[in-house]
């Protein structure tokens, strides 16, 4: 877990809230409460990174709806739902759009731990794979047409004899251009580079 991370708990019912924060607080997670979705919604742009524990029914916006709007924000914050027995099938919709995890009430004070910890672990991969992969399109940016076309073809698995086949250049032209792709992009191997390719999202 990075350390600022914050766990965002909505829920309408202040009791609740209460007791999610006296769990988390003994857990050593920082926590921050919200009253509803729509309050919720208005801090996110200043919001700190970490995951969400909504209940799935509430007035004004439901957790489902406030997983929608967070798509929609573009925000990738895992969203852990909170649900009583007999919404069940509200929780699945909220798998299927999205949510990391369901938890029933009662629920055991363990399996919500763990269940917050997964969420939070994942939402800081996810915070570091958007970073590489944003460094990653930066260094593709300095890289000439040429470059790019060559690097598809490294990409696809071409040999150089190939590529210089497909662009209608000399194979000694493609190893200058190869070479100078592998030091714009900082890759130190053909390997390194897929990889980079690959979490950047694919070819151009």
């Amino acid at each position: 877990m990075a350390s600022n991370q914050v766990v965002h708990v909505i829920d309408d019912d202040a009791d609740v809230r209460q007791s999610l924060a006296f769990l988390l607080g003994t857990a050593g997670l920082p926590v921050q409460l919200h009253e509803s979705a729509v309050a919720f919604l208005k801090k996110l742009p200043t919001a700190q990174d970490g995951c969400v524990v909504t209940d799935v029914r509430m007035p004004e916006m439901d957790g489902l709806e406030l997983q929608r709007r967070l798509i929609e924000a573009g925000n990738n914050m895992p969203v852990i739902v909170i649900t009583g027995h007999g919404d069940i099938a509200l929780a699945v919709e909220a798998m299927k759009a999205g949510a990391v995890d369901f938890i029933e009430k009662p629920f055991d004070d363990e399996i919500l731990l763990a269940a917050i910890r997964s969420a939070l672990a994942r939402s800081s991969n996810e915070r570091e794979r958007g970073a590489k992969a944003a460094e990653i399109r930066a260094r593709m940016a300095l890289l000439s047409e040429r470059e790019r076309q060559v690097l598809d073809g490294l990409v696809a698995g071409k040999a150089n004899k190939v590529i210089a086949y497909d662009l209608g250049i000399s194979a000694r032209t493609v190893e200058i251009y190869r070479a100078n792709v592998m030091t714009k992009m900082q890759a130190d191997s053909l390997s390194s580079l897929v990889r980079m390719v690959l979490l950047e999202g694919g070819s151009f």
